[in-house]
C-alpha cells in the first residue's frame, strides 16, 4: 500500500483563523531569528572582528532587508523540510503536506518558503484557505490529528478482505 493512492479530502485544511495564528507565530519567531543574528554580530564584534562591524555598517535598508528576507526563508524551509510544520503550526496541531497526506520534502518547502515573498501572499489564504504558497508548491496545510484519523481510516478500509499471513 502506497500512501499515493490516498487523496487529501479538503474537510481537512486547517481553518483561516489557524492560518493567521500560524503566521504571526512564525513571524514573532523569525523577529528572534533577527535579534539572534544581531546579538551573534554584536558579540564578534565585541572579540575583535572588526570586519563584521564594517560590513553590518555598510549594509544600508536593502542589506538589512536581504537578511531579514534570508532568515525568514532559512526558518520556514528548515522547519517544514525538517518537521513538515513550523512553530506556529506545531502550536496550532496543523502540519504541511502534499495531496497524498504525505510531509513535504526540503525542495517543497524551500519553494513554499519563496513563494512567502510574493507581495501580500500572508493573506492570500483568507479568502479561499489555501495561500499563494500552497497552491504554487502544491501543498496544504492541515489539522493533524484529524489528516492521521483520516489516513488510519484510509489504510484500515484498504485491509478489508485482506488475507492475513501466517507467521
Amino acid at each position: 500500500m502506497s500512501d499515493s493512492d490516498y487523496i487529501l479530502d479538503e474537510a481537512l485544511l486547517a481553518s483561516t483563523g489557524k492560518r493567521f495564528l500560524n503566521y504571526l507565530i512564525d513571524i514573532v519567531f523569525v523577529f528572534i531569528g533577527i535579534i539572534i543574528f544581531g546579538f551573534v554580530a554584536g558579540v564578534l564584534i565585541a572579540l575583535g572582528m572588526q570586519g563584521v562591524g564594517d560590513w553590518l555598517s555598510g549594509l544600508g535598508d536593502l542589506g538589512w532587508n536581504l537578511i531579514g528576507l534570508s532568515i525568514l526563508i532559512i526558518y520556514y524551509t528548515l522547519t517544514e523540510g525538517i518537521f513538515g510544520r513550523s512553530i506556529g503550526k506545531f502550536i496550532t496541531g496543523t502540519t504541511v503536506v502534499d495531496e497524498n497526506g504525505v510531509k513535504i520534502n526540503f525542495g517543497t518547502a524551500f519553494k513554499r518558503s519563496l513563494c512567502r515573498l510574493i507581495p501580500f501572499d500572508n493573506f492570500s489564504f483568507l479568502g479561499s484557505g489555501r495561500g499563494w504558497h500552497d497552491s504554487i508548491a502544491d501543498t496544504y496545510v492541515v489539522e493533524k490529528k484529524a489528516l492521521e484519523e483520516s489516513l488510519r481510516l484510509f489504510h484500515d478500509f484498504k485491509l478489508i478482505g485482506v488475507q492475513e499471513t501466517e507467521i
